[in-house]
């Protein structure tokens, strides 16, 4: 019995550059849609713990829920390009900035819980942010595939 290798059979898969960045991205869109939902249908509950007026916490989890989305997207492309994976990592780390300066800044009453909220929320997105710009960084260091 012989057997004829048909072309598709001898090219090894393209290994996919992008497959950590993608997968940090997936994750952490994943987190944050469920933030984002819980920020939403709990803002009552969470405005009497945490300190955050409702309209602020329907507002951010809406804001979440969006930025959710678009991760998901930029996650899907077949190429990401590195423009959109620079512009991930800067709005994360503005985030994080602007959660740190949310917990202290005063302008939202939060109590003590909702400070380390805040502070948590800062920590979190500053590790997907640290993640993502690994990420890209081996994506733009991996040799183009045929």
């Amino acid at each position: 019995m012989t057997y004829a290798l048909t072309p598709s059979a001898t090219v090894a898969p393209a290994r996919d550059a992008a497959r950590f960045l993608r997968l940090v991205l997936r994750v952490d869109s994943a987190s944050t849609a469920v933030m984002g939902v819980v920020l939403v249908a709990a803002a009552g509950p969470l405005g009497s713990a945490t300190g955050m007026p409702v309209a602020f916490a329907v507002a951010f989890g809406i804001f979440q829920i969006g930025g959710a989305a678009c991760l998901a997207l930029i996650a899907g492309y077949p190429v990401i390009p590195p423009a959109l994976a620079r512009t991930v990592v800067v709005v994360n780390a503005l985030c994080a900035v602007g959660c740190v300066v949310t917990a202290f800044a005063d302008f939202i009453p939060l109590k003590g819980f909702g400070t380390v909220f805040m502070l948590i929320g800062a920590l979190i997105v500053t590790v997907y942010s640290a993640l993502q710009y690994t990420g890209l960084r081996r994506m733009i260091a991996a040799p183009a595939s045929p």
